[in-house]
């Protein structure tokens, strides 16, 4: 269900397009012109949500940081402060697996029955099912993320993912092993303790899902940190989390910045396991805090530069639908946005015309707004990366097909982007934008594409587009990749493993996967003594 919304939400924009060119776009929300900077700069829509919660969740109770400082968090609309949140440090997060360590070695969480656990995760579904609203708002307001995105797409995958890890949690089990000797071997299947988790601020309650589901259904208790940018909504859904019966102790959210309680957390002796979701370069770091402390295991979902591969059989206007799908989804910040668009020679003119076209239609303004398909970036150091990145790519050589500038006079919106005649080694191709920026490159022929696509640092994600079956098999099994799309993008099913190659990290989360992240196998042997059957 969750994974077709967003395919619903891809219609729509496809319908969205049709409706704009005919001249009948109304019923989408009144007073929006394609690329019309008075959407940006008409008056912000006020939130329908009351910020309550921007204090530090520790042993189930709201408290001020050990510190008492706080910090802002942004409105990426305007860039004005929507509400100053409590800044953790060191001691916070010290304060914070302190509590998940007793609420592991002495309370209740690892004890109870794995039907009574499941009970908890499926009480919090419902409750934030209850208050989808509430919780859209906060993460529209936070992240600048369209309001119908939110609403409509991502709570309810969440609701999703806790429904679906509440069904693991009593089929996590071990196994019986026969061996050579009088001997009864089995192994167990243990949560491995305290967990930290540390989210970005793309997706901020998607990543809580893909990470709390999972450890709380095995059994451990969990230190989370959230991003700077986005610390509203983990803040207010956790609560809902003890109103569902959670013990103290065993979900703790700490909100801070990295080079202070990101690192305090990767480095804590007393944390059993790592799972970070961000860029390379701070995947990188974490990794190295979580090796000189207790050598804890780490799970890494970093940074992309996706391909997304047109083949000259594909149906132009739906791969042109599709690939502006994968690139501008999220105002282009998703890690596996498909940022390098290989399009086969023999159609690359008509290709690159249609989607100059398609951008240029893209609705940009408040997300709160109805029919708007992209918001703001997250804030003005990411507006400026990218406006820096488009700039890279004129100065290289890249053609400006479409935007290139900043829209509106307020907030942090950026023109839909299109570059033709870029080559692999500009570095709009090579590095990771994170922004509303489709490069677009031109290919001859499958080895070639392969060769191409693969050479690159990264390998989260690919997209392929083809009617021929040969193709797409040929492809999927080449491409070096963590996940590979036919004739789709984004798909996020509960059940859908997710995670990368080479520096787009390692580990898997969602699915069956996920589970191994956060339990340990135990062998147990006992001898047998006059056993009737071996």
């Amino acid at each position: 269900m969750a994974s077709r919304r967003i395919f619903s939400l891809l219609s729509a924009s496809s319908t969205a397009a049709a409706l704009r060119s005919s001249g009948r776009f109304s019923r989408w929300g009144r007073g929006i012109n394609r690329f019309s900077t008075a959407v940006a700069t008409e008056e912000p829509i006020t939130p329908p949500v009351q910020i309550d919660h921007t204090q530090l969740l520790i042993n189930g109770r709201f408290v001020d940081g050990a510190s008492g400082k706080t910090f802002p968090t942004f409105d990426p609309r305007t860039g004005e402060v929507i509400a100053h949140v409590a800044e953790g440090e060191a001691e916070d997060i010290n304060r914070a697996v302190s509590a998940a360590r007793k609420a592991f070695d002495e309370g209740p969480w690892p004890r109870m029955t794995a039907h009574e656990r499941s009970c908890v995760l499926l009480r919090f579904a419902d409750l934030l099912e209850r208050h989808c609203s509430e919780v859209a708002a906060i993460e529209t307001w936070d992240s600048g993320k369209t309001y119908e995105q939110a609403a409509n797409v991502e709570i309810p995958m969440v609701i999703r993912l806790f429904r679906y890890y509440a069904g693991w949690a009593d089929k996590i089990h071990g196994l019986t092993i026969p061996v050579d000797g009088l001997y009864h071997v089995q192994t167990l299947h243990e949560p491995i303790g305290v967990a930290g988790q540390i989210i970005p601020w793309n997706f901020p309650l998607l990543m809580y899902g893909w990470k709390v589901g999972p450890a709380l259904a095995c059994g451990n208790t969990i230190v989370l940190k959230t991003a700077e940018q986005t610390p509203l909504s983990a803040l207010y859904v956790s609560k809902l989390f003890y109103e569902a019966g959670l013990p103290p102790g065993v979900l703790n959210v700490v909100s801070g910045f990295g080079p202070t309680a990101g690192a305090a957390l990767a480095g804590h002796m007393d944390v059993d396991k790592l799972a970070f979701t961000g860029s390379t370069g701070t995947g990188k770091i974490v990794l190295g805090l979580a090796a000189k402390s207790n050598l804890k295991p780490v799970t890494l979902e970093l940074g992309g530069k996706s391909p997304f591969i047109v083949c000259e059989d594909a149906d132009v206007d739906k791969a042109v639908e599709l690939s502006h799908f994968a690139l501008f989804f999220n105002q282009g910040q998703c890690c596996c946005a498909g940022s390098r668009t290989f399009v086969h020679e023999s159609i690359y003119d008509e290709f690159l015309e249609k989607a100059k076209a398609r951008a240029l239609n893209r609705v940009v303004g408040d997300p709160f707004k109805k029919g708007v398909e992209q918001g703001p970036q997250i804030d003005s150091v990411q507006f400026n990366k990218i406006l820096g990145y488009i700039k890279s790519g004129i100065e290289g050589g890249a053609t400006l097909e479409a935007g290139g500038e900043k829209f509106g006079s307020k907030g942090y919106y950026i023109q839909p982007t299109v570059f033709s005649n870029v080559h692999d080694n500009m570095v709009i191709a090579k590095e990771e934008i994170f922004g509303p920026v489709q490069s677009i490159l031109k290919f001859k022929d499958l080895d070639e594409v392969i060769q191409r696509a693969n050479a690159t640092h990264y390998g989260l994600a690919a997209g392929v587009f083809t009617q021929n079956l040969d193709t797409a098999n040929t492809l999927t099994r080449a491409l070096k990749v963590g996940t590979v799309w036919i004739n789709c993008f984004n798909v996020f099913d509960a059940a859908i493993p997710f995670g990368g190659k080479k520096m787009s990290g390692h580990g898997r989360e969602k699915g069956i996967y996920s589970l191994s992240n956060y339990l340990q196998v135990k062998a147990v042997v006992t001898p047998l003594k006059n056993p009737a059957w071996l």
